[in-house]
């Protein structure tokens, strides 16, 4: 019996779709270059090296700046420069510190010039400024709400000697209040550790996007092993200060459950511009007994709506930013054949070009854990990805709902032959 026309091409078309998005997902545009890591306790300059929450390339000296997640605990908080020599970097889990040579440390000041005081700031992300003035940089405060203790998140730009020059002005949306764990009615404001931890500039320099690591508490649930969660994503105009977009992320759920009675979570905790609207977002997820899942996406705002008019997602319409997959750091293989071992990695920025190609650059945050470690990972780009493919949220469906379709008939036919 054949198959109406009909009927064969809309399947023909949803299998070369199938076909189509196999073969993308199957040729990866990142491999692994290698890694170099820092046991915790590494000292620098009296500080101790740690906390590497976001890095990014200076290339006028070429050079890096990583900004360390340190309160004020260990050591006054602060930024530092490096050389990383990718050349030396290894493919193998032992991999010692060659290839990084840090070459200064410097303090982050408050509003009154001095170092911040203990609990006084959380930074997670830092990008350098290429202004007309000369260089300067913009970081993030993550923020805080525990116990009786909020603090607003905050995006700041300093000199490169870390005296401010300004604050942004961040929406009412984004500050804390209410009751501490947010599980009250009318509470709004990040949750406690799942705010401002990315931050990326426009490739063209004149905006800044951060966003929350997960929803805010009037937005939704925060990640979990059933779903993801909406992380906002705002934009601000460097020239006036002032907020101009806003649109929404969605995460992936909890990858791992963790070991009864133990801790796990996901979130966006990066973003790196690629072209106009177009971004690498990572996404760090860690379950205890696990530990890290590390994935990269590509992601833009083609299509997505501008959420800054709403207080409150839950219960609104709106487009999310489109994703897929670029890498799961997972799938990555030392030269023996091993699992790359993940800490926490938290930081991505454009390296120093490597062998006539773009490189990224990762960094993980070791939480100055004795089981921690602070890692470098390089990874070589082998495709454009200003241009590559960002399927519409329908595509993934379309292809499923294809397949199957050509599944049933293939029995349908197979039956009726049968007869």
């Amino acid at each position: 019996m054949t198959a109406p026309a009909s009927l064969l091409r809309p399947l023909a078309a949803a299998a070369a779709l199938a076909f189509a998005a196999s073969a993308s997902l199957a040729a990866s545009p990142l491999d692994y270059i290698g890694q170099a890591t820092l046991a915790t306790g590494t000292m620098f300059a009296g500080t101790q090296v740690g906390g590497l929450s976001g890095i990014d390339y200076d290339a006028a000296t070429q050079s890096y700046v990583a900004i360390s997640d340190d309160r004020s605990q260990i050591n006054p908080a602060r930024y530092y420069r490096m050389t990383l020599d990718v050349a030396q970097f290894q493919r193998a889990n032992n991999a010692s510190g060659a290839g990084v040579q840090f070459t200064g440390v410097t303090t982050l000041r408050d509003v009154n010039g001095q170092p911040f005081a203990a609990n006084g700031v959380d930074p997670e992300s830092i990008r350098l400024v290429r202004g007309a003035n000369g260089p300067s940089l913009l970081w993030t405060n993550e923020g805080l709400r525990s116990g009786n203790t909020y603090q607003n998140p905050t995006l700041r730009q300093m000199y490169l000697d870390g005296t401010p020059m300004r604050s942004f002005e961040v929406p009412t949306a984004y500050l804390p209040a209410g009751s501490a764990a947010g599980t009250v009615a009318g509470d709004r404001g990040i949750r406690n550790n799942l705010a401002f931890e990315s931050l990326t500039l426009s490739t063209d320099g004149s905006r800044a996007y951060v966003a929350t690591e997960g929803a805010l508490v009037q937005d939704g649930p925060a990640a979990s092993l059933a779903a993801g969660s909406n992380s906002r994503v705002a934009e601000f105009n460097l020239a006036s200060g002032q907020r101009s977009a806003e649109y929404v992320y969605r995460t992936d759920a909890i990858v791992n459950a963790p070991t009864p009675g133990g801790f796990a979570d996901n979130g966006l905790v990066e973003l790196l511009a690629v072209s106009e609207g177009r971004f690498i977002a990572m996404e760090r997820s860690f379950a205890a007994g696990s530990g890290y899942n590390i994935r990269l996406y590509l992601t833009d705002t083609v299509g997505a709506t501008d959420v800054s008019s709403l207080a409150s997602l839950q219960g609104a319409s709106f487009s999310a930013m489109r994703k897929s997959l670029l890498l799961d750091l997972g799938t990555l293989r030392n030269d023996d054949g091993t699992a790359l071992v993940l800490d926490n990695v938290e930081g991505i920025t454009w390296g120093a070009d490597a062998g006539g190609r773009k490189t990224l650059m990762l960094v993980a945050d070791n939480n100055f854990s004795g089981s921690e470690f602070t890692q470098f990972i390089a990874l070589g780009v082998n495709a454009d990805l200003a241009t590559a493919p960002v399927p519409e949220p329908g595509t993934y469906a379309l292809m499923l709902g294809g397949l199957a379709l050509l599944g049933a008939f293939a029995r349908n036919r197979q039956a009726r032959c049968a007869r």
